[in-house]
């Protein structure tokens, strides 16, 4: 057999041992959260709008999340808008509220829209807003003082978290054959217009649409243990083990709350994943090896 035949019979392999995940999951939902390392190179952007693209070819429906906070970051900078944290979460005031929305439902929807096109799709970009999509509420955080140690509440400013998911946008979106783009905004009953973290909201809108896999994007290999080996398969009670003897910590916490959170309402199962690797998400799915960590509710 020749090089080139090798390549060839490489390749149908390849498609062969994705046949039977594209006939159990045909006419399902993927949902996934995009951002992190791949938002700022063209290049990954690039592949990740691929990705989204043949995954919709092949007969899977996928609904994207996107965050921005570098994004809204650098855009604060620039107009000479000073941040303040607390706990290293954002105080969002009325003009950070307005830049944010800015961001995140202009430039970086719009950008990701037409990474879109660009791969032969057609996307729908939107924010929680458009429709009644998502209707949030204020978030309620509190800290504990360094001298007194007395809980004490903060006040984030426009920071909110999902009410209400109403699916009806992103059904008939999918139903006209395009993929639907959502900035992690929402509108609250009091009328104020909140920001949303994009973990948080892709694992709601995920749970809301039952979706066979939320994917969550981030700058790691998946879930580590203490050896730095990728654990591949998680339950909710083994994140809380792990989480207990300090296995799990930091950035990871919020993450895998929010895959325990969605696949307890309704998603079949999450992963944590490393969006800097070229088509993780299409290697994670489409191989039996898989690429990340996969947390199912049981």
């Amino acid at each position: 057999m020749t090089v080139d035949n090798q390549a060839t019979l490489a390749k149908a392999e390849v498609l062969i041992e994705a046949l039977p995940y594209l006939q159990r999951y045909a006419g399902r939902t993927f949902v996934v959260k995009y951002g992190g390392h791949a938002m700022g190179d063209p290049e990954a952007a690039r592949d990740f709008a691929e990705d989204v693209v043949l995954l919709k070819a092949v007969g899977i429906n996928p609904v994207v999340v996107h965050g921005g906070g570098p994004q809204i970051g650098a855009m604060l900078k620039k107009l000479g808008v000073e941040s303040t944290f607390v706990d290293g979460l954002r105080v969002t005031d009325k003009a950070t509220a307005e830049i944010a929305e800015m961001v995140l439902s202009g430039a970086i929807n719009k950008e990701l829209v037409g990474w879109i096109a660009q791969a032969g799709g057609k996307a729908l970009g939107v924010s929680g807003k458009d429709g009644g999509l998502v209707t949030a509420t204020k978030v309620q955080r509190t800290t504990k003082d360094p001298d007194s140690n007395i809980e004490q509440a903060v006040d984030l400013g426009y920071v909110g978290e999902p009410a209400r998911v109403d699916t009806a946008l992103i059904d008939t979106a999918v139903a006209a054959g395009m993929i639907p783009v959502i900035a992690p905004i929402g509108a609250g009953e009091d009328g104020h217009t909140y920001n949303i973290n994009a973990d948080t909201m892709a694992g709601a809108i995920a749970a809301a649409l039952g979706a066979a896999r939320l994917f969550l994007l981030t700058d790691v290999a998946g879930v580590l243990d203490k050896s730095g080996a990728l654990m591949t398969d998680l339950t909710p009670t083994d994140i809380a083990r792990l989480r207990g003897d300090g296995t799990i910590s930091g950035g990871m916490i919020p993450k895998l709350e929010t895959c325990v959170h969605a696949v307890e309402a309704g998603c079949e199962a999450a992963v944590v994943l490393d969006g800097r690797v070229p088509h993780a998400m299409l290697l994670e799915f489409f191989t039996a090896s898989g690429a990340g960590t996969l947390i199912r509710a049981s």
